[in-house]
């Protein structure tokens, strides 16, 4: 017997702005998946304060042995493995949504920072980056003197 589906256009189009989000964020370098990526790579959000760049991933249900996080030149790269969970033995699988297996993310940085001082921590399955600018690059307030 066969199931009748409804079309549904708006799923459609979201579907295709996902794609062409994804196309634009590639071409233009930005939260670029590295070649080795399994087809996933985490949800970042990079914001910057007056001393800091900081960096947030979504990586839940990960060790955080299972993560990688260096620097190399102006791009923070993120690694790691999702580790596929044992699967009973009686059970069968209707959907399966969850992300799995290795991914590789680079983020540019847009200013330097000093590699000695970078932090991260992981917790409640987001990954925290602070990376703190150099002395150079925080703004500095200048006095404006009256003559």
């Amino acid at each position: 017997m066969f199931e009748i589906t409804p079309w549904k256009p708006v799923s459609e189009l979201s579907n295709l702005k996902k794609e062409m989000d994804k196309l634009w964020a590639e071409f233009f370098g930005e939260g670029k998946i590295l070649p080795g990526g399994e087809g996933w790579a985490p949800a970042v959000d990079v914001s910057e304060t007056k001393d800091a760049v900081m960096v947030k991933a979504e990586i839940p249900g990960m060790d955080p042995k299972d993560i990688d996080v260096s620097l190399s030149g102006d791009n923070l790269i993120i690694k790691g493995e999702k580790k596929e969970e044992k699967e009973e033995k009686d059970e069968n699988f209707y959907r399966i949504e969850t992300k799995r297996g290795s991914f590789q993310r680079a983020i540019r940085i847009p200013v330097p920072v000093d590699k000695d001082k970078i932090e991260a921590r992981y917790e409640k399955g987001i990954l925290k980056i602070r990376l703190p600018k150099t002395e150079e690059t925080k703004p500095k307030q200048i006095e404006v003197k009256v003559s």
